[in-house]
């Protein structure tokens, strides 16, 4: 979820959204997942750098759309959401690839030294990354510019359909990183993966403090969120609350949040 919201954060900095992200997570496993069982001799380099280069097209494909045709990221990623899962069920007849590589397996369950599990190792390297782009590349400031104000944005020369594109390839990029993870911690490919994850992202961004509208906020705030949501999930399920009742409050959590952020840009306002 952390990886996710990374990718999440700088995507809603430009006052755009990714739904797709939940069943692009199940495309990265079953890919990775099918590859290893064909070739179980391969070097376990190729179905990860597979699974990475099919989520960058989709990442490519998606972001184009809504760069260059003006179609809004909810409709497109909505759509995108719906073929990567189908996609996903498709090409594993909807059952789960069990893995038995176990070097594949340490990514997910291995730990570093004993103690700091291989995911938070891959999670912080992408967070300082993350925060490396934010603050301090070209990059950085122009996903603020296009969120802050795209008219402004193009008037200065910033090639708002590029960096918006890029912006929409890094998360499939980020999510393509997840989805292995996931899949080397659970040992199996599993296309109906995911569900939700996207709420869980957008819930961390949104309560770390970045704007639905673009243009304020970034990966620090997100951080906290992340591990506000993390101990939210982590409470609720020792307090046995349901299943169904803890999306509910994410849902509420996600609402109350941005209302919050309409409330106190309204009273800036004035």
């Amino acid at each position: 979820n952390g990886i996710l919201a990374l990718g999440m954060t700088f995507v809603i900095l430009t006052g755009g959204i990714d739904l797709s992200v939940g069943p692009l997570c199940a495309v990265s496993g079953v890919v990775a997942a099918k590859y290893m069982v064909d070739h179980p001799e391969a070097p376990i380099i190729i179905p990860i750098l597979l699974a990475f280069a099919v989520c960058m097209i989709f990442g490519i494909f998606y972001g184009s759309i809504i760069s260059w045709s003006g179609l809004p990221p909810f409709v497109v990623t909505l759509a995108v959401m719906q073929i990567a899962r189908g996609l996903a069920l498709a090409y594993t007849d909807g059952k789960p690839i069990i893995i038995k590589n176990q070097m594949f397996r340490f990514l997910g369950q291995g730990k570093l030294f004993e103690v700091i599990p291989i995911p938070v190792i891959f999670f912080l390297v992408i967070f300082l990354y993350s925060l490396f782009i934010q603050r301090n590349t070209k990059f950085g400031r122009y996903i603020y510019a296009i969120g802050g104000n795209e008219a402004a944005a193009k008037a200065s020369g910033v090639n708002v359909k590029k960096y918006r594109t890029l912006v929409y390839i890094q998360s499939a990029c980020f999510v393509s990183i997840a989805g292995i993870l996931l899949a080397a911690r659970t040992q199996s490919g599993q296309p109906a993966v995911g569900t939700s994850y996207e709420c869980d992202a957008i819930a961390a961004v949104v309560i770390g403090g970045t704007s639905m509208s673009g243009g304020i906020g970034g990966v620090e705030g997100t951080l906290i969120g992340i591990l506000i949501i993390g101990v939210i999930n982590n409470g609720l399920n020792l307090m046995g609350v349901s299943s169904h009742y803890q999306t509910v409050a994410k849902g509420l959590i996600i609402l109350i949040a941005v209302l919050v952020d309409v409330i106190t840009k309204k009273a800036n306002r004035k």
